[in-house]
């Protein structure tokens, strides 16, 4: 068996044309959806990483600016900038692109950013509301893995999920996420992490396997089984001299020889990367509809 490969990047053109429908929607109506990107420091792939969601806010018709900021600006000042954004109503939404140098405390200015604009979901307000079952922002990875399940067939409804992670980022707001009482949820959750004594004990149960740990080849095929549907949600960089850079972008499962005994499988890149993005989008102009009063 040759699992079908979940291609991320079609669902996510699929998702970031239904926003760009609604921005225009937004626009009729007299406003238009707006992103603020924070980014401190020069960190390479921070600023890839803006400069994709930049330009995918440009494509959906969603106005954003970059707001760059030096690598030793103090904790005090950035929150008092990003409290200059919460005050500034061009921006619905404020982006705080992690990871912040060392000196910063990345859970106060992550709470720097009022509720309202939390378009990340990684505030205590936004994923309070996310336990309780009531998000206004659900955070951006864990949507694009729910969106992935359901826009390939995949319902978690009555299925066992096994979580490899328990990062705020992706581990715990999925757990939450995926065991809720709701459409795209209803399911048993499982979640794993380094205290996880036999892991593969664990992971041979999943009928979906979400692997989010941060290392390459954390999940190999003889932890998978048959059938299984096997999100890939790591990115890690390995040697390769026949690459121009050097290196080549892997996930955190063996994919080829996982790929012969799964049922579905992401790919990386080219897997959860592209959703992440579109639910950031998504986000932004959710809360322009809310600032603006529609339901």
């Amino acid at each position: 068996m040759t699992a079908r490969i979940i291609d991320g990047k079609t669902i996510a053109e699929a998702i970031r044309a239904e926003v760009a429908q609604r921005a225009a929607g937004c626009k009729a109506r007299g406003f238009s959806p707006g992103l603020a990107a924070v980014l401190v420091g020069d960190n390479p792939a921070s600023i890839s990483y803006v400069s994709a969601k930049t330009r995918a806010c440009a494509e959906a018709g969603v106005f954003s600016e970059t707001i760059r900021f030096p690598a030793n600006i103090s904790q005090p000042d950035l929150i008092e900038r990003i409290g200059d954004l919460n005050r500034d109503a061009r921006f619905h939404g404020i982006l705080v692109q992690l990871p912040l140098p060392r000196h910063v405390d990345e859970a106060k200015v992550t709470n720097s950013v009022v509720p309202e604009k939390d378009v990340d979901g990684l505030g205590i307000g936004s994923m309070g509301r996310l336990l309780l079952g009531d998000p206004r922002f659900i955070p951006c990875t864990p949507h694009g893995i729910v969106q992935i399940l359901q826009r390939s067939g995949y319902d978690p409804d009555g299925k066992h999920v096994v979580i490899c992670g328990r990062s705020n980022l992706v581990g715990k707001p999925l757990a939450v996420l995926l065991m809720q009482k709701r459409k795209g949820a209803n399911a048993t959750v499982t979640v794993c992490h380094t205290g996880t004594r036999d892991l593969g004990a664990h992971t041979r149960q999943a009928d979906i396997l979400v692997v989010a740990a941060g290392h390459p080849n954390t999940v190999t095929k003889e932890m998978v089984k048959p059938g299984a549907v096997v999100i890939d949600v790591g990115t890690n960089r390995v040697g390769d001299a026949s690459k121009k850079a050097g290196y080549r972008l892997v996930g955190d499962v063996d994919f080829e020889g996982v790929k012969e005994v799964a049922g579905a499988i992401t790919p990386v890149p080219g897997g959860v990367g592209p959703l992440t993005v579109a639910m950031l989008l998504v986000n932004t102009v959710r809360a322009a509809e809310l600032a603006s009063g529609l339901p």
